[in-house]
């Protein structure tokens, strides 16, 4: 289980500086972070969720990270506009003995968004090839 507050380095910015959260509240398979110190009407929230279905074999589960940062428009000075980063694991648990092959896709797709191939540094900046294709648009 997650902490009640997320204050050592778990989530950080694009400079690489620890972000710190603390729990809002929980609700079934839902958990949502706010972002310590975060202005009522600009929030930064960050969101786990996980929903199940099936059953036997054919059980799976479905889970949500989710970061959601609403900011002032850079255009006009007054429009709030949000930005949401997702991730989703669409994870076979029914048929998974064990989960290995749900730790590599992760390691895949964080490994693409941050880092540059034969890089070993993680890039928090949006310079990794993922990241730099998501923010341009790019292919």
């Amino acid at each position: 289980m997650l902490s009640n507050t997320l204050n050592t380095n778990e989530v950080k910015n694009a400079a690489g500086t620890e972000q710190e959260f603390t729990r809002l509240g929980t609700l079934g398979r839902r958990t949502e972070f706010a972002l310590i110190g975060e202005s009522p009407s600009l929030q930064h929230r960050l969101t786990i969720q996980h929903v199940e279905s099936g059953s036997g074999l054919k059980k799976r589960r479905r889970s949500n990270v989710r970061v959601d940062k609403t900011t002032i428009s850079g255009v006009d000075s007054v429009t709030p506009i949000t930005t949401t980063f997702s991730v989703v694991l669409d994870y076979p648990i029914g048929a998974s003995s064990s989960s290995a092959v749900a730790a590599d896709v992760i390691a895949n797709g964080l490994s693409f968004l941050a880092s540059l191939g034969a890089s070993t540094t993680i890039l928090y900046d949006g310079t990794g090839n993922g990241a730099k294709a998501l923010i341009e648009g790019s292919l």
